[in-house]
């Protein structure tokens, strides 16, 4: 499977998600929640993780994920713990901190980073979350796209 990331724009000039990535100043990609929802145990090893920028409508880095930790139940003092200890990989702003401080969360690291140039037009659909899981990137991509579905993306 192929994850396509959608990555804030949002931040100072310098400090988007998608520019820390790009720079290997984040090296890992969190996503939580009350409780489990997509990505939470559905990405592995070895698996690709196309970026892409809200609202850019093109997918413009790859990587590959090289661990993954999932987490649920997360007590206030394991939340602390857990984003204290990969604080230097999430480079996340207070904000961040604040916005992924939930009891499910799910950690994902990659190496490999590569800029896609050009970029990949992306064709957005209605139904489409924050995080997708599809067999292939040209099943989102202009001209190649198919339907999307959840079937890949239950828990």
């Amino acid at each position: 499977m192929v994850h396509v990331v959608y990555c804030d724009n949002t931040g100072k000039k310098g400090e988007r998600i998608l520019d820390k990535i790009l720079s290997g100043k984040k090296t890992m990609i969190i996503r939580g929640a009350s409780g489990r929802k997509i990505p939470h145990s559905r990405v592995f090893e070895g698996e690709t993780l196309y970026f892409m920028e809200k609202g850019s409508m093109a997918v413009s880095a790859k990587a590959t994920v090289t661990s993954v930790q999932n987490y649920v139940k997360l007590s206030e003092e394991e939340i602390n713990k857990v984003l204290s200890e990969n604080e230097s990989k999430l480079a996340l702003t207070e904000k961040q901190k604040e916005r992924w401080h939930k009891k499910c969360i799910c950690l994902v690291e990659f190496t490999g980073v590569e800029s896609i140039e050009p970029p990949l037009p992306f064709e957005k659909q209605s139904n489409m979350d924050d995080w997708l899981i599809i067999e292939k990137i040209e099943d989102v991509l202009v001209g190649t796209s198919i339907p999307y579905n959840y079937e890949k993306s239950k828990l």
